[in-house]
């Protein structure tokens, strides 16, 4: 007998099982709801077992003795996947196990998922003479699957498209007006005092006011228009095709439909008004951050004005001067990210205690095309406009692991922005490149945004669990900026956060700075994490932090960033004395520092 064979028992096998044995595994099947099958592929006939009757209706005596006679409780949609995998297992080479999920009717004609698993028994020939598996209903669990799918693309109130899909969609139509030379334009529509109407009469008012606004919204565009959810008061909404002038008509007849009569809610008629902001693309934008930028602008205009609760976006002269120059960087950085001019420089992070070294920051520098090495500082803005942020990330990714996988002594930081960190492709490329590396993960920090994590902090939590379950550490960069409480540290679950500089800077002799270190380093050690101060630029500094118990310490007193680093020097994966430490990177590869001369925090 084969190990397949012996993995269903020699008993199957035998196509029995015997007295108290039998019973066992029948009560066991029914207990659980699961129902067992053997299909003797030569005579085509099935035995069945467990709780046929909770799935089907049936009795185990009543259920088809055939695979035709299966056939009418299928679905017939989920047939040709189901026949598929019994195709691939049938082949005479093939040792895997059959796994299918598809629906089955009962008698009152009701479908349930069920999750079909099963093995072929196989003669000394190797040719499959059974099959054994077993059906257990998943229905729940489809439907728990389809809810997060759901939430993933979907408003949860209106049903209408959320932030994330509804950019997908503007970027989409962007393409298409680029593609076709034809304008479209997205207009943002804001319900104007609902946060008043949520705290008088409470959530579930404003909430029935802003579905009735959805619905009327709805109303008063095409079938072909798209339509989602941007804040607790806000709709978008992308219409291809459309000018100004049609634009600023269906912006009229929408704020005349919302704010036309008053909206029925449980606790009366309420009168709703509402202000819409207007961007023509790709005229005045050419990337879907770009568009809701400037369409909010157009928003704020608005409501600020006296004539029209509508606005059409605008460029003045100072911003047209302003757009060129941002179109230009934006090409730059494009041709770096495709020239691999895009690179990394190392700052040093050491222990507060004996400067001993614990890991790299990987900062993000530009190399222009003429050799200049540009610090992210000079183009980050710009990317974030152009909506390059996610390939800028997904290149430092790269970057990082490259250098990690050649290097093994060291471990590295990396920043990532707040749009990254709700960017599913960017996890599933870290988790692609890491599920089986753990010796890389370990030496890994991902860091965060404390600003970008309290925007969306369920999100970023699932985030911070995927990272840490690979392996890798998580850091919270700029604390203290957000306000964190020990709420959000407890959902957070980060490993490390790092002080934001500007409560480093002149700590020595700031009574406020030093109150205010003090307080975040009692709500970091309640919860045992590590701490890093950023902008450390003297001893002074250095000393002061290291009393207080910081436990690592970063800037340019203690090193600067380099652009290759000498990995083999003893001094890298070891320690820096305290007197080293200010010398020892005091070269930096000629970085063009800001003009500020202050250091970067990451």
């Amino acid at each position: 007998m084969s190990q397949e064979d012996d993995r269903f028992g020699s008993r199957a096998n035998a196509g029995a099982l015997a007295g108290d044995d039998h019973d066992l595994w029948r009560g066991a099947m029914e207990a659980a709801g699961d129902v067992a099958y053997r299909w003797d592929l030569g005579r085509d006939t099935l035995d069945w077992a467990g709780g046929t009757f909770q799935l089907f209706g049936l009795e185990p005596a009543e259920m088809p003795r055939s695979i035709e006679g299966v056939e009418p409780l299928l679905n017939i949609e989920d047939q040709p996947r189901r026949l598929a995998a019994l195709a691939e297992i049938m082949e005479t080479d093939s040792r895997g196990d059959f796994d299918c999920e598809y629906r089955v009717r009962d008698t009152r004609g009701d479908f349930h998922w069920v999750h079909d698993r099963g093995g072929l028994l196989r003669d000394p020939a190797g040719r499959p003479v059974a099959m054994l598996g077993s059906l257990r209903r998943i229905t729940e669990r489809k439907r728990g699957q389809a809810r997060l799918e759901f939430l993933a693309n979907f408003d949860e109130l209106t049903g209408h498209f959320n932030k994330i899909r509804l950019r997908d969609a503007l970027e989409q139509a962007l393409a298409v007006a680029l593609r076709q030379d034809r304008p479209g334009a997205f207009l943002v529509v804001s319900l104007d005092g609902l946060e008043r109407i949520s705290a008088a009469l409470g959530h579930e008012t404003s909430d029935e006011v802003m579905l009735a606004a959805g619905h009327r919204l709805e109303s008063c565009l095409r079938a072909v228009d798209v339509i989602g959810r941007l804040g607790d008061n806000r709709f978008g909404a992308i219409i291809e095709g459309c000018g100004t002038r049609d634009a600023k008509i269906a912006s009229e007849r929408i704020l005349a439909r919302i704010q036309g009569e008053p909206v029925d809610t449980a606790s009366g008629k309420l009168n709703v008004s509402g202000s819409c902001g207007i961007v023509i693309f790709p005229d005045h934008a050419r990337t879907s951050f770009d568009v809701m930028t400037k369409a909010e602008t157009a928003l704020l205009a608005a409501r600020n004005s006296d004539r029209d609760a509508a606005q059409v976006y605008e460029l003045s002269e100072d911003q047209r001067i302003s757009d060129r120059q941002a179109f230009m960087i934006g090409e730059e950085v494009k041709a770096a990210l495709r020239e691999n001019r895009m690179l990394l420089a190392f700052q040093p992070v050491v222990s507060a205690q004996d400067r001993s070294i614990r890991f790299f920051e990987g900062l993000l520098r530009m190399r222009t095309a003429e050799g200049e090495i540009v610090p992210a500082a000079g183009f980050i803005t710009i990317v974030e406009r152009l909506g390059l942020t996610r390939a800028i990330d997904r290149h430092v990714l790269d970057l990082a692991l490259a250098t990690l996988e050649s290097t093994e002594t060291i471990s590295i930081a990396v920043n990532i922005s707040g749009f990254t960190a709700a960017d599913r492709s960017w996890l599933r490329a870290l988790v692609a490149r890491l599920r089986s590396r753990p010796e890389i993960a370990q030496r890994l920090i991902v860091e965060i945004t404390e600003t970008a994590a309290l925007h969306d902090i369920e999100e970023t939590a699932r985030f911070v669990s995927v990272i840490r379950g690979l392996g890798c550490r998580v850091a919270l960069d700029d604390f203290g900026a957000g306000f964190t409480t020990f709420r959000h540290l407890k959902s957070l679950s980060v490993d490390i956060v790092k002080l934001d500089g500007s409560f480093v800077r002149s700590i020595a002799t700031s009574t406020e700075n030093q109150l205010f270190v003090r307080n975040l380093l009692a709500l970091t050690q309640a919860f045992k994490l590590e701490t890093v101060a950023e902008c450390v630029e003297d001893p002074e500094e250095a000393a002061f932090l290291e009393a207080e118990g910081l436990d690592f310490l970063q800037g340019y007193h203690i090193g600067r960033p380099e652009l290759s680093p000498d990995w083999r020097d003893p001094g890298y994966p070891l320690r820096l004395t305290k007197d080293q430490s200010a010398q020892r990177f005091a070269v930096h590869s000629g970085l063009r520092v800001a003009s500020s001369g202050s250091q970067e925090t990451g």
